[in-house]
């Protein structure tokens, strides 16, 4: 983990639906899957993001924020602070040969992206489930097919893939030639982790969630993210896993 503050200069910019850019880094992190990084600009309050990529070092960021619109006005040759990796990423417990399954809606599929790299330069079989509200909203799928998964589409509005939420995928993807996964991996809005939990709870399949808090500091120190009873976001998470056994994370999140 580094405390530091790093500048790198952007290579590359590119436009992934009408909210959401990625910045190509001039440089690589040594990071795991669902790490994040603290991202600053010179005047603004730093805030953190998934890594979509650690090598390069690639951001997927949404215009959300001040600092976010900021960073999306940058251009190739423009500088970003990047600060990490911090906290605690997806443990990839799958072998060789082993179906996992990502489920990511909205901006939370980034950090699934380099999590998919990683496990099927693993030699594990990927599948992707990737939600959002309507066609123009989703995200990374293509990169998710370059990579070599299986990608499943849902949106609300039925513009693309299955019509509904990314648990309506859950079962015809279990029915289907790859059957059940060896574990589940998911990040995205508060009230489809709870979903993705119960379902997993329901089939009893191990799940990794990444939890979304409110982060400052990014280390532990200002108490900002703190859920549940004394649990931090950015320094016990933001992935914890999923116990079939329990029920879903309580309401403010936390491990179970």
């Amino acid at each position: 983990m580094s405390s530091f503050l790093q500048a790198y200069k952007i290579n590359e910019v590119r436009q992934e639906n009408a909210a959401n850019k990625t910045l190509v880094l001039d440089g690589a992190l040594d990071a795991e899957p669902g790490q994040f990084v603290m991202a600053w600009l010179p005047g603004m309050q730093d805030k953190p993001f998934s890594l979509a990529q650690a090598n390069p070092l690639s951001l997927t960021i949404a215009a959300v924020g001040p600092l976010s619109r900021a960073i999306h006005q940058l251009q190739p040759g423009d500088r970003l602070w990047v600060r990490g990796p911090l906290g605690r990423g997806f443990r990839l417990t799958g072998a060789p040969g082993d179906h996992l399954l990502l489920i990511g809606g909205g901006y939370g599929v980034a950090p699934l992206r380099y999590l998919a790299q990683t496990a099927l330069a693993r030699g594990c079989r990927v599948s992707a489930i990737i939600g959002a509200r309507r066609q123009a909203d989703l995200l990374l799928a293509a990169d998710f097919e370059s990579l070599g998964a299986a990608v499943w589409l849902t949106t609300e509005d039925g513009s693309a893939g299955i019509r509904g939420l990314v648990t309506d995928a859950i079962g015809p993807l279990l029915a289907a030639e790859w059957g059940r996964p060896a574990a589940v991996y998911t990040c995205g809005p508060t009230g489809m982790l709870r979903a993705v939990a119960a379902r997993c709870a329901a089939e009893a399949i191990p799940v990794q969630v990444s939890w979304e808090a409110h982060m400052r500091c990014g280390i532990g120190l200002c108490g900002s993210c703190e859920v549940g009873d004394g649990w931090l976001t950015c320094l016990d998470g933001p992935v914890f896993d999923f116990d079939p056994e329990q029920t879903p994370p309580p309401p403010g999140g936390g491990p179970v």
